[in-house]
């Protein structure tokens, strides 16, 4: 019953976006139709693809129901979950798998678009085209859950219970972590269909811009959250004292918030002075491809990965999907390239232009590197095993590891750091020398004398001292700004400093919820090269009243204990910490699980402070006769930095996205310009 309502469901809602796109396409291209007719095709349209939303959501309830109640009859319910599953990890399991991720993509990607065409029913010219381009994505991804990756597909046999979860989603992030990569994701979609369908009808002003800003703050902050919180569920889960591994899961998830990141700032260019119109369509466009390609390696499982998906035979009709999608965009922008010429050109070196400039190569750089290391091991896969190489060289993959990509991206990283603190003291078209200067000056000095103390008090590590001089500049350079802008007003206004403090941020969110931003991703580069340069590891055999010390913390082994719930065996190790004093710190209990279904999980447990974080797992145990372990210890210097940044980080994210009234009444009079113009063709 379940998979007959929810197959019903999703071919409802292909054929709706197949509908959208012809009669988008009909009022569009078919000269003879009346003004009247069109208008009715418009809103036709429009409706069939804002139904395709509510007809998924249907589709993922039906799904929820049938994990829930344990229907068998359903191959994917069979893979995901078990009768022992807890029903929190139950309804978890709908992205828990291939099938249900693919499902719960569409139903987001679904959800934006049809936010999209009900909220900007005033853009008649652009409407169309954005639904085409929209219901494109939209088709493709519609048609991998409607066949080849059905949810609702038949098992082979009915059995009397399922395989369960993967022990690595049975954990409370992952019932957060992949939704908020999925939101970013599919978020990104409703930008890249408003330039393509600028590109398409000829509108080539800063109109879709401002139509699309909200959406793209809102896609960012999501896959922002999503990075964020896939590293917390990494350092908590994984078992190796970190959280970000340069895995190619990860990278692919860091590029279109690379690139996401380049467009956002590369925007206020053109609406400040129409400058980088070039820049800001090929940002988005390569913003666009990179969730595609991102979506294409996860679900493919082409890259080995921890967080991918089986291998799947779907990756030949993903790879033409994403070729068809590059060339067509290629296509449209060479076309209306010498339209996007700019209206001003860059007068110095030293302005806001030029520093923002800087900032699109830097991260498009970072780009470049990381897509070329993530997919080193394929193309060199590829060149060793082609007929042409194959009697030079063995057939076999090089990766890339850890160590390269840090040294290679450490310096630009660095660079961009730099940018923050100084480039809002430019100003537009030129900035002098001597007040770039001026301002500076302090900060470099505070910061040196910073660099100086940490040497002094033993850092030997250049590379760290100069990135956390980076830091330090560029932290109080940005503080000075707050500082700047609140005591002007307590001198012109008279208000106190928390009332100016407030003012700023409420007169300018855009700006000071930038620099909050920037705050936050100064303080977890701090953390970032603390546990970087300076993280501690050491692994050891303790039998029960053994100890071990590691840094200036000191471990005891009390013994393992073993317990069983439902589906679960875990084994719990308890160790005593103490301080170099040998005073009494607390008991960490690091533990593994291992499930009904033979697989195992590992989970840490930790001392933390804002200093460091004492991190320890429990390798390996001995009967309890002899009751003895393997212990495996890390020390990981400013680690909280890191969570505590990424908390400033969307923070400030949210004041920077949220409704500005003057750039609503600008927005507003763009569209009645342009509906005048149209009614008056």
């Amino acid at each position: 019953m379940f998979a007959d309502f929810g197959n019903s469901a999703i071919y409802l809602a292909l054929a709706a976006t197949l509908y959208s796109i012809v009669v988008m396409g009909i009022a569009q291209w078919v000269p003879s139709i009346s003004p009247q007719t069109q208008r009715k095709l418009i809103s036709s349209g429009r409706n069939a693809a804002i139904s395709v939303f509510p007809l998924l959501i249907l589709t993922c309830i039906i799904l929820v129901l049938a994990l829930i109640n344990d229907d068998y009859s359903i191959n994917y319910v069979r893979q995901v979950t078990s009768r022992a599953t807890p029903i929190q990890f139950k309804i978890s399991s709908l992205w828990g798998g291939q099938a249900g991720s693919l499902l719960l993509w569409n139903v987001f990607l679904a959800g934006f678009l049809a936010a999209a065409w009900i909220s900007k029913k005033e853009e008649r010219d652009l409407i169309p085209y954005a639904v085409i381009i929209g219901g494109l994505t939209q088709t493709y991804f519609l048609y991998l859950s409607a066949f080849p990756e059905n949810p609702f597909a038949p098992a082979a046999s009915i059995a009397l219970d399922g395989n369960g979860l993967s022990p690595l989603l049975r954990h409370p992030l992952m019932i957060i972590h992949p939704p908020m990569l999925y939101l970013g994701y599919t978020g990104f979609v409703v930008p890249y269909c408003f330039a393509m369908a600028a590109l398409l009808a000829g509108r080539l002003d800063d109109s879709w811009i401002r139509t699309t800003r909200r959406w793209t703050l809102t896609a960012w902050l999501f896959l922002s959250l999503g990075l964020i919180l896939g590293g917390r569920w990494a350092y908590d889960v994984l078992g190796w004292g970190g959280y970000w591994e340069w895995d190619p899961v990860e990278n692919v998830a860091f590029l279109p918030w690379l690139t996401g990141t380049a467009f956002l700032h590369s925007v206020m260019i053109q609406e400040k002075r129409g400058m980088f119109k070039v820049w800001n369509v090929i940002l988005i466009l390569t913003t666009y491809l990179s969730v595609i390609y991102g979506t294409f390696i996860v679900r493919t499982g082409l890259l080995s990965s921890v967080h991918a998906f089986a291998q799947s035979d779907i990756q030949w009709g993903f790879l033409a999907f994403v070729g068809f999608m590059l060339l067509f965009s290629i296509v449209v922008a060479i076309w209306r390239a010498p339209e996007l010429r700019s209206e001003n050109y860059l007068e110095s070196l030293l302005s806001r232009e030029a520093a923002f400039l800087a900032n699109n190569f830097i991260i498009l750089a970072i780009t470049v590197i990381i897509f070329l290391f993530t997919n080193f091991a394929l193309m060199s896969e590829w060149i060793t095993c082609s007929a042409l190489f194959s009697s030079r060289f063995e057939c076999q993959s090089y990766g890339v590891g850890p160590d390269t990509y840090n040294r290679a991206l450490g310096p630009l990283f660095a660079g961009l750091l730099l940018l923050m603190g100084v480039a809002p003291l430019t100003m537009w078209y030129k900035t002098s020398i001597g007040r770039l200067g001026k301002q500076s000056l302090w900060p470099a000095v505070a910061a040196t004398v910073f660099g100086i103390v940490l040497f002094i008090g033993g850092m030997r590590r250049i590379g760290a001292i100069i990135g956390l001089w980076v830091v330090a500049f560029s932290m109080l350079l940005t503080l000075l700004e707050y500082v700047r802008g609140a005591h002007a007003r307590v001198k012109s206004k008279q208000e106190g400093w928390f009332i100016a403090l407030g003012k700023l941020f409420q007169r300018n969110q855009r700006r000071y919820g930038g620099y909050l931003i920037h705050l936050g991703v100064l303080v977890m580069a701090a953390g970032i090269i603390g546990t970087e340069f300076f993280q501690m590891e050491h692994q050891v055999f303790l039998n029960t009243g053994e100890r071990a010390s590691l840094g200036n913390y000191t471990i005891e082994y009390l013994g393992t204990t073993f317990l069983q719930s439902d589906d679960t065996s875990s084994a719990m190790g308890t160790v005593a910490v103490y301080d170099e004093t040998g005073a009494f710190l607390t008991n960490l209990q690091p533990h593994t699980d291992i499930f009904d279904n033979g697989q195992g999980m590992t989970i840490p447990d930790a001392r933390s402070t804002i200093a460091e974080d004492f991190y320890v797992i429990l390798v390996n145990w001995e009967n309890i006769s002899e009751n003895s372990a393997t212990i495996r210890m890390y020390l990981n210097p400013l680690i909280q930095w890191v969570w505590f940044g990424g908390v400033i980080f969307i923070v400030g994210t949210l004041v920077a996205a949220w409704p500005d009234p003057l750039d609503e009444k600008i927005a507003a009079a763009e569209r009645r310009v342009a509906l005048a113009t149209i009614n008056n063709r």
